[in-house]
Parts: structure tokens; C-alpha cells; sequence
């Protein structure tokens, strides 16, 4: 069974600003991410930030958290990797 893919807002507004490829590979990675967000091919868990986990598409990283009860992985941002972990504990 598979999860439910939620964009927090800033998360929406990243991938409407994103290029055509780009935006096709991020997408294609959120599929894969309903499909098992804990596959460690796909994402990892980030060390300081509980509940966080990242899977890197490229230059670009998603970050998101999972709610096993819901079955829905909410994707808080999508950045790219220079900017994706600035601010995460504020």
C-alpha cells in the first residue's frame, strides 16, 4: 500500500518554479517516494533533525517527514543542495 504525497506550500511553489527536466525528475522521485519513503536507495534519515529525511534528485534536495498513521509523507521543502539544509532548526 502506498503513501499520499502532501506539499507544504513552499514545497509547491519550488516545483512550479523549476525547470521542465528538472521538475520531471523531482516528481518522478515523489512516486517513488509513495511507493517507500524509507527505501535507503531513495532517502536518508537527517542526523540532528528528528523525523527529517532527504533524497537528493541531482543538485536538488527534497526534505520531508513521513506519518506512518496518516500512510502520507509531507514534503516540507524542495531546494537546492547548497541552500537545502540552512535554517532547519528554526
Amino acid at each position: 500500500m502506498s503513501y499520499t504525497i502532501r506539499l507544504a506550500r513552499p514545497a509547491a511553489k519550488a516545483l512550479e518554479r523549476l525547470d521542465q527536466s528538472t521538475e520531471g525528475r523531482v516528481r518522478t522521485r515523489l512516486r517513488e517516494l509513495a511507493d517507500d519513503p524509507f527505501d535507503p536507495r531513495l532517502s536518508k534519515p537527517l542526523v540532528g533533525v528528528e523525523g527529517l529525511r532527504s533524497s537528493r534528485i541531482g543538485g536538488w534536495r527534497v526534505l520531508f517527514t513521513v506519518n506512518e498513521a496518516e500512510r502520507a509523507v509531507y514534503v516540507v521543502a524542495i531546494r537546492p543542495r547548497g541552500e537545502a539544509y540552512r535554517r532547519l532548526n528554526d
